[in-house]
């Protein structure tokens, strides 16, 4: 009995590292952090620069064969949150998005990644942009481990439905926070 608890508790321990190892980063964005007025939306009353943050990982699980990379905004006052940044097909080889990989006119993302529609309407980053007055927002940079090379969803899929592929395919996920208020 003592014997099959330990090796339980072994297993519990090393799963743990290993999900623990996957790790996503930013030189843009301390975690916890507040998000600097480059990465701000420039709309909507904001007046920020728009550009998406430098991001790195590290760990990703070796059975991944593609990555995603998803941003959302559960304080936004709309019932279902506000998705900010949906990139998805990542080449599992990759290991950062450089500043400025959102935007579509730059062709910074890595080759084969797909950018689909956020709630703005439209693929590609869309920063931070709270109503006046709220309490500061908190931005998840979600980073998928994903078992397809392909997810299958377009650059013209929800968040939403992208969010519902990666259910069933997620095989890791990190995340950053950082917040945002006015």
């Amino acid at each position: 009995m003592f014997k099959a608890q330990i090796g339980m508790f072994l297993a519990a321990a090393l799963a743990s590292t290993a999900a623990s190892a996957f790790e996503l980063t930013s030189p843009d964005i301390a975690p916890g952090g507040k998000i600097s007025d480059e990465q701000v939306f420039s709309g909507f009353g904001c007046s920020g620069k728009n550009v998406s943050p430098e991001l790195k990982w590290s760990g990703a699980p070796a059975d991944a064969k593609s990555l995603a990379l998803m941003v959302y905004d559960p304080d936004a006052p709309t019932g279902s949150g506000f998705w900010h940044w949906v990139i998805f097909d990542i080449p599992v080889n990759t290991t950062e998005l450089p500043k400025g990989a959102g935007d579509l006119k730059a062709g910074k993302a890595p080759a084969g990644a797909v950018q689909s529609r956020t709630d703005f309407g439209v693929p590609g980053y869309g920063g931070p942009c709270p109503p006046k007055g709220d309490a500061p927002h908190h931005y998840h940079f979600m980073l998928f481990a994903v078992d397809a090379a392909k997810l299958g969803p377009d650059a013209e899929t929800t968040a939403a439905v992208v969010g519902f592929n990666l259910h069933f395919h997620t095989l890791a996920k990190t995340e950053l926070v950082a917040t945002y208020g006015r």
